[in-house]
């Protein structure tokens, strides 16, 4: 029988008053992420109520006055009075910072929403919020307010007590909340953004119908709704739609081990490239964890006992390495487990020590009679074989390693003549500008400061590494000088230590050609050197298109909405349009560009990690026709061609 979910199982740990204060301490910022952190925390709660079987759908509403509605068909959450407050379940979750069924496990047996905070804080940075609860045949409403007066901002103030409004045949919690336009700086909810964390979820929790319903545009609702019966296997079918896998149904385990959940689901490919992504309680771990580690160690000695026992090692053979059987291998793990443990600088990497035996006894367990099974020999041979192919390119790679450390003369200097160097010697003060081509580095050497900015120009496009294993990518003289001048090595000898440049910056024009170059610069290093994005080192520059000069006074456009807006009234102007950089002269690229005090750069990070790698194989592997799909669903072909290749990639 399961726990009844009872008022006598919230505890109260302390009040509400700091939120309102320091939002960015609870919900990281003010900005887009903290708003759509409101609706994760009340989405979580929804999850986590499924997650434990309780509930099997969550709907999330747009409404047409900005405010969004979360709902499931759970227990709801408690209606009766705290026997310590006095107040209602309800209210108690609503007003008080740390009170939840979530600290003790009678109600919950996993939770992704483990701090508690989540309702409460909504309310306290919301404009109002209503509670309709549904249990018991009951149907209960409760409203809360935040306004402001003579004494202060006043936050997530009930209107009334929570109050009995009929009666209702179904089950669950209904939660609509209106962001406090005062506290952040948009209110404006992002379909996109939402429909990708929904789907994500629905592969995560097989059971569970996700819907997602936007009513903002009066006249043209747009809906959507994410369910998956293959759950995580389907998940990774996704991931490899734009790929060719090696066999057609992904390998799917799972176990549980000391009250810890575990499913995995893998499937290779014929690229080359490894990509794992791992959840805790639906929360993705994209710094990986114990439980990577785990899932690691088990395939490389489950796998490299199965060669032996089919005979593709000899007893005189040295093992292969993890990385021959991950060449190509797209895997999701999916932990459920309690008492979670986050380490790493955004937290986000598993810390319990407890998941990587229960990871390594699922896999040891589960993984062996799958391949040993007759009717998956032929995928267990390939996989076999694939891994022995990738031991043998390995064995060439370091090969082509020795030559290229050799050719280039990596340690002495490897770049006279290309890298233009800057003085400075600490790591963390210094920035390399990729440029392309010799008149745009030109420029851009003699501009810089080169007390603290060095120059690499690019001598044509680079290569596309999508596909190109490493000794491929050693070869190509662009990104072996781009690897030499990093100083950080590439895939397994990569070193973020070893970086001497806290910014990269990659500098193109602002055209079709740049466009291009910039997305192959990005892929190798998403595929290459992953941490210099996720570590926050990888930046975009963004160069003026225009010139407005009216009399001594220049003012510099990003796009072409930026020059309607400078010019719109204006009269007696000159215009210049930049086709390149080398049309800069290095006084103007620097003011506009370089120069630490003026310039624009975009950051390059990865929001969603699951949504990057299938946008990153669609757009730049070896289908066509799936990518011209993509591009002609949203391109915008109307647009000046000068505002090419400037699009935000908001994954």
């Amino acid at each position: 029988m399961p726990h009844d979910y009872t008022v006598s199982d919230i505890k109260v740990m302390e009040g509400l008053e700091a939120v309102r204060v320091r939002p960015g301490m609870y919900i990281g910022s003010t900005g887009s992420r903290g708003l759509h952190h409101l609706l994760w925390e009340i989405v979580d709660n929804s999850v986590d109520e499924a997650a434990n079987g309780f509930a099997d759908v969550v709907s999330v509403t747009l409404e047409r006055d900005g405010s969004v509605t979360v709902e499931d068909n759970g227990r709801g959450i408690p209606v009766g009075i705290h026997e310590k407050l006095g107040v209602s379940g309800v209210e108690v979750v609503f007003t008080q910072l740390h009170a939840g069924g979530k600290f003790g496990n009678d109600s919950y047996s996993y939770s992704g929403g483990l701090h508690g905070v989540g309702a409460s804080v909504v309310n306290a940075l919301s404009e109002w919020v209503k509670v309709e609860v549904a249990t018991g045949g009951r149907l209960y409403e409760m409203r809360f307010r935040s306004y402001e007066d003579k004494d202060g901002m006043h936050s997530g103030i009930p209107e009334a007590p929570l109050c009995e409004t009929g009666r209702t045949r179904r089950q669950g919690t209904k939660v609509t909340f209106m962001p406090d336009a005062r506290v952040f700086e948009t209110v404006e909810m992002n379909f996109g953004l939402i429909s990708k964390r929904l789907r994500e979820l629905a592969y995560l929790n097989r059971s569970v119908h996700f819907k997602l319903t936007d009513l903002r545009e009066r006249g043209n609702a747009k809906e959507c709704e994410y369910f998956f019966e293959g759950g995580i296997s389907d998940f990774v079918k996704y991931l490899n739609a734009e790929k060719v896998p090696l066999y057609d149904e992904p390998i799917y385990i799972s176990g549980t081990k000391d009250n810890i959940s575990v499913e995995i689901a893998i499937q290779h490919s014929d690229g080359y490239s490894e990509n794992v992504f791992s959840y805790v309680n639906n929360i993705p771990t994209t710094e990986g964890g114990t439980h990577e580690t785990g899932f690691r160690s088990a395939l490389t000695k489950v796998m490299n006992d199965y060669c032996r026992r089919i005979g593709v090692l000899k007893d005189k053979d040295p093992s292969l390495s993890g990385e021959d059987f991950r060449e190509g291998l797209t895997a999701v793990i999916s932990l459920r487990m309690q008492n979670i443990q986050f380490e790493g600088q955004t937290k986000t990497k598993l810390g319990n020590t407890e998941a990587r035996p229960a990871v390594e006894s699922v896999m040891q367990d589960k993984l062996p009679p799958i391949l040993e099974d007759l009717k998956n020999a032929q995928l267990s041979a390939m996989i076999a074989e694939k891994a022995v192919r990738a031991a043998k390119a390995r064995e060439a790679a370091r090969r082509a390693k020795t030559m290229a450390r050799e050719k280039s003369k990596l340690e002495n200097a490897p770049l006279v003549g290309k890298l233009s160097s800057c003085t400075g010697r600490d790591p963390k003060q210094n920035e390399l500008f990729i440029v392309e081509g010799d008149s745009a580095g030109g420029s851009a050497k003699q501009g810089r400061d080169r007390r603290f900015q060095a120059i690499l120009p690019l001598r044509g496009k680079v290569l596309n590494v999508e596909k190109k294993r490493i000794e491929h990518v050693l070869e190509n003289e662009e990104l072996r000088s781009l690897i030499t001048a990093l100083g950080t090595g590439i895939g397994e000898d990569f070193n973020i230590n070893n970086l001497k440049y806290d910014k990269v910056v990659i500098l193109s024009d602002a055209d079709q050609d740049g466009g291009h170059i910039r997305a192959l610069l990005l892929t190798f290093f998403y595929r290459y050197t992953k941490e210099l994005i996720t570590d926050g080192h990888v930046y975009i520059g963004q160069p003026p298109l225009y010139k407005v000069q009216k009399g001594e006074t220049a003012i510099y456009c990003q796009d072409d909405r930026e020059l309607e807006k400078v010019t719109k009234g204006m009269r007696g102007y000159t215009l210049q349009r930049y086709k390149g950089l080398g049309e800069m002269n290095p006084e103007q690229l620097w003011e506009t560009t370089m120069d630490p005090k003026n310039r624009t750069m975009v950051r390059v990070s990865i929001e969603d990690a699951a949504t990057v790698e299938h946008l990153v194989t669609l757009l730049m592997g070896d289908k066509v026709a799936p990518r011209k799909e993509y591009i002609s669903e949203f391109a915008d072909f109307n647009k000046d061609d000068s505002f090419a290749g400037k699009a935000k990639l908001d994954v």
